[in-house]
């Protein structure tokens, strides 16, 4: 769906907002690109401040919450801010299962090997393009369809 009502400039803002929430979340897959690739480290200076409270324990979980059940459950809130705040959530969830499923996998590779980089360069690289793509569909107030999550994002609010 592209297109359910009129959206304000207010609502095309605050509806980029919370995909800030997975870039903080894919932060640390950035470790092996950087390296490579120096310029991939800038997208974070303007968003240091937000790492340290993000490093304080249960943050990401306090956020998390406040999120879904002040945002996405508030049914007084635009729609259009609901949908990107969920599927930003979504993105969130899918970047901490990626994370856990790593710290299992990563051990069992041996480490730092080309498998093990390449993983991590495809989960921060796929996590900049969703956001990425989806911030710029919410300026334009177009609804950011990514495969599967924009599905699960919407069976949330109905």
């Amino acid at each position: 769906m592209t297109w359910r009502g009129s959206t304000t400039t207010k609502d095309r803002i605050f509806s980029c907002l919370p995909y800030i929430l997975p870039l903080l979340s894919a932060y640390p897959f950035r470790l092996f690109l950087v390296r490579q690739f120096p310029v991939f480290g800038l997208i974070y200076t303007p968003l240091s401040p937000l790492l340290a409270i993000y490093d304080i324990p249960f943050a990401s979980l306090i956020i998390f919450f406040a999120l879904f059940l002040g945002v996405v459950r508030n049914e007084n809130i635009n729609h259009f801010i609901r949908f990107n705040t969920m599927q930003a959530i979504l993105l969130d969830i899918l970047l901490f299962l990626c994370s856990m499923l790593l710290q299992i996998l990563v051990p069992a590779l041996g480490g730092a090997n080309l498998i093990t980089q390449t993983l991590f360069n495809v989960v921060f690289l796929g996590t900049l393009v969703a956001c990425g793509y989806s911030v710029v569909q919410s300026i334009l107030g177009r609804y950011g369809e990514i495969p599967a999550i924009s599905e699960a994002a919407y069976t949330q609010l109905r």
